[in-house]
């Protein structure tokens, strides 16, 4: 088990700091003599056309729709995993990280809706500051080494997959559009499909991954949102099998980690990261949406991580991770508000690029809101830590 999870954590930081390379890139691209070349990249037309059934979307659109979706499989597989058997299978050990969470997304959202009332289009925003990258997280706690408890790493995982269901629950309710019944029935009748390969005991991914590719394809033309065909796929796949036989669940999950790591989430940092700085102003960092989340992830999720932790540990519900001191906790806390991978995929959904005004302000937020967590962060846990060492 522990091998495990520190090949986990290893994989998350070395992809967090990849994803930092690949933000870099992208901003850099889109403001040097590449601009064209990035945007023209972007906008490469994709097709596929099997009989009837055309999907036409730009590259941009393919990577957060199609590509995103393993993203969210990887997710869903994880949560599976950890529900049954890992830190999500033990109510006592769910109470910390849980609050922590709660108060991670309340505290975010709401700091956003105050600076955006009387606004509903900026309002669409409010859930863009709930997130936390647990890859970029975790990436900059590979910088401090050993110095950070094993115990504090595997509060903010289990902290952050909460998130991530939370996240889940936002998009599935608040950021679907126009419903289509033919194919939400038909995505219907494969996760029933799905259900009874698992229950009839099909070990062999074949036949889930088939399944799968033909629920993304209904999902994405159902109206809500396709990446979470891949969490839908995920409760599908067994763990539990015969002993002796390979779990499918984490057959796949192995699989998929390393590619989602090392290619995918970076690609996606490339391809929503790049804002052009031309005409920056002290205006653009005061601007209510980009304000508010920039303030949503730094001092929302530090005050609700760290606030609902005192109280839950102080009324004598939970204890502190063994090894970590209250320093510490302020710094996972910070930490907490890089939000970057999810949050500029929520960005994606409740700012259409198309159409909305707000596309670069809240990419502007992300990014300041994000990169002054991770730097505070670090310096809090470096004090920290080095006290307790």
């Amino acid at each position: 088990m522990r091998n495990t999870l520190m090949r986990f954590f290893q994989l998350e930081a070395a992809g967090g700091l990849l994803l930092i390379a690949a933000a870099a890139a992208a901003l850099i691209a889109s403001n040097s003599t590449l601009s064209s070349l990035y945007a023209s990249f972007l906008d490469i037309p994709v097709t596929l056309r099997l009989g009837a059934l055309l999907i036409d979307k730009p590259l941009l659109l393919w990577i957060n729709d199609g590509l995103m979706a393993l993203f969210f499989l990887v997710i869903g597989l994880e949560v599976k995993r950890e529900v049954l058997e890992g830190q999500l299978s033990n109510p006592a050990q769910i109470v910390l990280p849980g609050a922590a969470a709660i108060g991670g997304m309340v505290i975010p959202a709401l700091i956003y809706v105050l600076f955006n009332l009387g606004n509903p289009t900026a309002l669409a925003g409010w859930a863009i500051p709930t997130a936390t990258d647990i890859a970029f997280a975790l990436g900059v706690l590979a910088l401090l080494g050993k110095r950070v408890p094993l115990s504090l790493k595997l509060f903010l995982m289990t902290l952050a997959i909460i998130d991530d269901l939370g996240a889940i629950l936002i998009i599935a309710l608040f950021y679907s559009g126009e419903l289509s019944n033919l194919a939400l029935g038909l995505a219907g009748a494969t996760l029933v499909l799905l259900a009874l390969l698992n229950r009839t005991g099909v070990t062999r991914l074949a036949p889930y991954l088939l399944l799968g590719a033909v629920l993304w394809v209904c999902i994405l033309k159902s109206g809500i949102h396709a990446t979470l065909a891949g969490v839908a796929l995920a409760l599908c796949i067994p763990l539990r099998v015969p002993q002796g036989q390979p779990a499918p669940l984490l057959t796949l999950e192995h699989g998929l980690h390393p590619w989602v790591a090392f290619a995918i989430l970076p690609l996606f940092a490339f391809a929503n990261a790049g804002v052009s700085l031309s005409g920056l102003s002290t205006g653009s960092f005061l601007h209510p949406v980009s304000l508010g989340i920039s303030a949503g992830l730094l001092l929302g999720k530090t005050l609700g991580v760290f606030g609902l932790t005192w109280l839950v540990v102080a009324s004598g519900l939970a204890k502190l991770p063994a090894g970590a001191n209250w320093g510490q906790v302020l710094g996972v806390s910070i930490l907490c508000g890089i939000g970057f991978t999810m949050s500029l995929f929520v960005g994606t959904l409740a700012f259409d690029a198309g159409t909305s005004p707000y596309t670069g302000t809240d990419r502007m937020g992300i990014l300041t809101g994000s990169l002054l967590a991770a730097l505070l962060g670090y310096g809090v846990m470096a004090r920290a830590s080095r006290k307790t060492a």
